[in-house]
């Protein structure tokens, strides 16, 4: 009894270990920080100069300055309208072909008899081979998401990346974008197009019940992991 119950228990942590090793999470596309971190409180000291504009005060632009994002913290709206179309067609033929032939007119007489002029033989062959094959792939994805700038490179760039999550019942997806933006590409609405984001990286996952029906049971994972066909 003591034995069948130690089976047991060896095999339940075996299937764990299993379970453990199946259950990967994909690996995240969009890396590094999603937001802006908060800037430090400064003290904002009046001055009485009698002027408007006070350059010590946090928010505060020049009077001839438009609102676009130039800094760290800065509002900008990506309008995702990404699309993929490709197409891949291959086609091979070969052919190759052979013969010989082999004629004995005249045999020695030390020769056996079965050797002779009966002997004669032809031979030939031939191999064909004939392969093809067509791949295509169309992927559209519109969306719009509204990101912080992380970063201001030397040049004026801006570094932005942002999350969207969405939960409904027992379901959930999010949207992440990180990138680089020329502020010239910003519109006045504080708008981008994704397709003017260099080096964009875009994510959309979803967890919940929808999610765990796409995937492949951790044992047939398993099992195929190891298998060698």
């Amino acid at each position: 009894m003591m034995r069948v119950c130690r089976g047991l228990v060896l095999f339940a942590v075996l299937a764990l270990s299993l379970a453990g090793c199946a259950l990967v999470p994909p690996e995240p596309v969009v890396t590094g920080p999603l937001t802006a971190p908060p800037p430090p409180p400064q003290p904002v000291a009046a001055q009485a100069n009698g002027s408007i504009y006070q350059p010590t005060a946090y928010g505060n632009y020049p009077l001839f300055e438009d609102r676009r994002p130039r800094n760290v913290g800065d509002i900008v709206t990506v309008i995702i309208q990404e699309r993929t179309n490709a197409a891949k067609n291959v086609e091979t033929t070969t052919n190759r072909s052979g013969s010989a032939s082999l004629g004995i007119d005249l045999a020695p007489d030390f020769l056996p008899e079965s050797l002779g002029p009966k002997q004669n033989f032809d031979m030939s062959g031939g191999n064909d081979a004939e392969g093809e094959g067509s791949s295509s792939a169309d992927n559209v994805f519109n969306g719009t998401l509204t990101t912080t700038v992380i970063g201001v490179l030397p040049n004026g760039n801006l570094q932005i990346a942002g999350e969207k999550q969405i939960a409904i019942n027992r379901g959930s997806e999010y949207i992440r974008l990180s990138g680089v933006v020329d502020p010239r590409s910003i519109t006045g609405s504080n708008t981008v197009s994704s397709t003017q984001v260099a080096d964009a990286r875009i994510e959309f996952r979803s967890k919940g019940t929808m999610d765990e029906v796409q995937t492949m049971g951790w044992l047939q994972r398993f099992f195929l992991n190891i298998s060698p066909f």
